[in-house]
C-alpha cells in the first residue's frame, strides 16, 4: 500500500512543482519523523531559481491538489519541507490486503530479468571460518529478498577445484601419513582435509622437490588426465560436502555448484587467452602472460597465465562471467572487500574483450570478534563451526534461564532456533561494506538489539491468536494511536523489500524488523486485545493477525525461523 501512497504523492507533488513555475526530475522524497512521506525539493530548486526554500516550499504546497480517489489525506508545509500524511482509507486497505494475501503479502510483481547471484564460493581446503561468514548470509538474504521483489533468480557457488592448493592436499593425501597428523577437530569431511592441506603446505615451503610434485599433479588435472581428475573431485566434493553441512545450520542453500573446471575442460579459457593474447595490452614477462592495465588505472599487471603455461584463478573467472553473462540479464558477486582489486582487473579485462555488461557487486567488510575464548584458537582462525556451537550453548543459557520449565528436547529445539537465527541477523543488521564485531550480548538480546527479540515478538503475536478465534472485523475501529502506528509500519514492508532489492542492501530488511517488532511491542503493552468490547477485540485480533504475517514474512526474508513460542 505504501508504494502506492508513494506514487500518488509523486503525481500530485509533480503536477503541483509545475504548476509553480518549476522544473525538477528528483522530487526528494523521504519518511520522516513529522509525517508519512515529506518532500525536501524546496532545498534543491533554490540554488536553481534563487529563491529561499520557505518560499519554494510554500508556493508548492498552494498549487497541491489532492484526487478525490487517492491515499493522501491531507498536505502541510512546515519551513522549507512539504509533507503528507496517509488517509483513512490507507489504513484499512492495508489491514485487508495483509489479511487476504498472508504469506505471499510483500511480494511484488514478476520480473522479466533473469539473475544470477553468487556467493560464498569458499575454497575447498577446509571449513569455512569466521572471516568470511558474512558471504554467504548476506548473499542468501539478498537472494530471499530478489525473490520477493520480483525476480528470476539463480544463486550459485562458484568451486574453485583448479588451484594449486587443491593439488596440495590431493598430493598430501598420497605422501602424508595420517599417523603424523593430528585428529580432526571434528567429524567433517572438511575438518579432515584441512589437516592434509596444513601439513602440504609447510612441506612445500621446506622443501622445493614437494613444491614441483605439486605442481606437475596440478598440470595433470589441467591436461585432463583422468586419474588425476578423479582424485581431485573426491577431495573437492568431500571439502563442499562438510562446508554445506556448515551453512545448512544456518539457512543457507545453492541453486548449483558451477565447477571451474568446466571453463578449461570445454575450451573457454584458451579462447579468452588467445583473444586477449592479440591485443595491445598483452605481453610476456619471464614466460608468464599479462596484461598492462595502466590506461585502466591499475598499475599492478594481471597474469593471464604462469610461465609454465598453467592458467590461474582470475583468468578462468573471466570464462565464469561471460557463462554467467550469457545465461542471465543480471550478475551480482558477493565478494570481500580484499578482491577489489581481482574484480577491477576482471572488469577491466572484459573491457578489452568489448564486453559491455559488468557484474554488480556487493563488497562486505570481514568479521572480527570480541578477545576471548572465541577469539584465537592456538594461531588459527576460528572456524563457523564453532561460532555456531558457541551461539547454541549460549542460546541454550537464555532458554534455560528464561522458560526453566520447558522440556529438555523443546529447550534444545528453541535454543537452536534462537542461536541460528541470531548468528544471522547479527551478521546482517550492519551495511555490508562496514567492518562488524560479532559480539554476544547484542546478537542474544531478547529485549531489543538481536534476532531473538523479533522471533519473541512473532511468538507474542501467535499467544494473542491462540486464546481466541479470529472473525469478522471492521478495521475502521482501529483509531488508537499505537494501532496507526502498527498499520502504517506494515504498510511499508513492500517499500522496503523494493529498496533493498534495488540497493541490494540487506540490512534495511534488519532494521526494518526490529523497528516492526518495537511498533509491535509497544501496541501490545498499551493497548488491550482479549480484554476489549466484541467489535473492537475482532479489530484487534486481526491487527495482531497482520503483525504475526509480516513478522513470519520479514523473518523469512533474513533466513530465520519464525517461532511460534518460546
Amino acid at each position: 500500500m505504501f508504494l502506492e501512497f508513494k506514487n500518488g504523492v509523486k503525481s500530485l507533488l509533480q503536477k503541483a512543482v509545475e504548476a509553480a513555475g518549476y522544473e525538477v526530475a528528483d522530487l526528494c522524497l523521504e519518511t520522516s519523523a513529522y509525517a508519512d512521506l515529506a518532500s525536501s525539493v524546496a532545498f534543491k530548486l533554490s540554488s536553481k531559481y534563487k529563491e529561499s526554500p520557505q518560499i519554494i516550499a510554500t508556493k508548492i504546497f498552494e498549487k497541491i491538489q489532492i484526487p478525490k480517489k487517492s491515499y493522501v489525506d491531507k498536505a502541510d508545509v512546515i519551513g522549507p519541507y512539504i509533507n503528507f500524511y496517509v488517509n483513512r482509507e490507507f489504513l484499512d486497505e492495508t489491514i485487508k490486503q495483509i489479511s487476504a494475501e498472508g504469506e505471499n503479502y510483500g511480494s511484488l510483481p514478476k520480473k522479466d530479468e533473469r539473475i544470477i547471484l553468487e556467493h560464498t564460493s569458499a575454497n575447498p581446503t577446509g571449513p569455512l571460518h569466521v572471516g568470511r561468514g558474512r558471504n554467504p548470509i548476506i548473499g542468501d538474504t539478498l537472494a530471499r529478498i530478489l525473490r520477493r521483489a520480483g525476480y528470476d533468480i539463480e544463486t550459485q557457488f562458484y568451486v574453485n577445484d583448479m588451484g594449486k592448493q587443491i593439488a596440495a592436499i590431493v598430493w598430501g593425501y598420497d605422501n602424508v601419513d595420517p599417523n603424523t597428523l593430528s585428529k580432526p577437530e571434528r567429524d567433517k569431511p572438511d575438518h579432515d582435509i584441512v589437516r592434509y592441506y596444513r601439513r602440504a603446505t609447510e612441506l612445500i615451503s621446506e622443501d622445493p622437490k614437494v613444491d614441483v610434485e605439486v605442481n606437475e599433479v596440478l598440470a595433470k588435472y589441467e591436461s585432463g588426465d583422468p586419474k588425476t581428475i578423479k582424485r581431485f573431485k573426491k577431495v573437492v566434493e568431500n571439502c563442499i560436502e562438510g562446508q554445506r553441512q556448515t551453512l545448512e545450520r544456518v539457512n543457507v542453500h545453492y541453486d548449483r555448484f558451477v565447477w571451474e573446471s568446466q571453463f578449461v575442460r570445454d575450451g573457454s579459457v584458451d579462447e579468452i587467452i588467445e583473444k586477449l593474447k592479440k591485443t595491445r595490452y598483452a605481453s610476456l614477462r619471464d614466460g608468464a602472460l599479462t596484461l598492462d592495465l595502466r590506461e585502466f588505472g591499475l598499475e599492478k599487471d594481471f597474469v593471464l597465465t604462469r610461465s609454465d603455461g598453467i592458467t590461474l584463478y582470475t583468468t578462468r573467472d573471466i570464462a565464469y562471467h561471460l557463462w554467467k553473462f550469457s545465461n542471465a540479464d543480471v550478475v551480482i558477486n558477493v565478494l570481500g572487500e580484499d578482491q577489489k582489486l581481482a574484480m577491477a582487473q576482471l572488469q577491466a579485462a572484459l573491457k578489452i574483450l568489448n564486453i559491455e555488461k559488468e557484474p554488480k557487486i556487493v563488497f562486505y567488510s570481514f568479521v572480527s570478534l570480541p578477545e576471548g575464548r572465541m577469539s584465537t584458537r592456538e594461531g588459527i582462525v576460528v572456524d563457523l563451526d564453532d561460532l555456531l556451537d558457541e551461539a547454541l550453548e549460549r542460546a541454550y543459557i537464555e532458554v534455560d534461564k528464561r522458560r526453566p520449565e520447558l522440556p529438555e528436547d523443546r529447550k534444545r529445539k528453541v535454543a537452536e532456533i534462537v542461536g541460528m537465527g541470531a548468528v544471522r541477523f547479527d551478521t546482517v543488521k550492519v551495511a555490508p561494506e562496514k567492518m562488524m564485531t560479532f559480539r554476544w550480548e547484542e546478537a542474544l538480546d531478547f529485549e531489543k538489539q538481536g534476532a531473538p527479540f523479533i522471533q519473541y515478538a512473532h511468538a507474542r503475536a501467535c499467544s494473542i491468536l491462540s486464546k481466541a478465534q479470529l472473525g469478522d472485523f471492521d478495521p475502521s475501529l482501529l483509531k488508537e494511536s499505537y494501532e496507526v502506528e502498527l498499520i502504517k509500519k506494515m504498510a511499508f514492508f513492500p517499500s522496503m523489500i523494493a529498496s533493498a532489492a534495488s540497493d541490494l542492501k540487506p540490512n534495511l530488511i534488519a532494521t526494518y524488523a526490529r523497528e516492526l517488532a518495537e511498533t509491535f511491542n509497544q501496541f501490545y503493552r498499551y493497548i488491550p486485545v482479549l480484554r476489549a468490547e466484541e467489535d473492537i477485540r475482532n479489530a484487534r485480533l486481526a491487527l495482531v493477525n497482520c503483525a504475526r504475517i509480516v513478522l513470519a514474512n520479514v523473518l523469512d526474508l533474513l533466513g530465520i525461523i519464525a517461532p511460534e513460542s518460546m
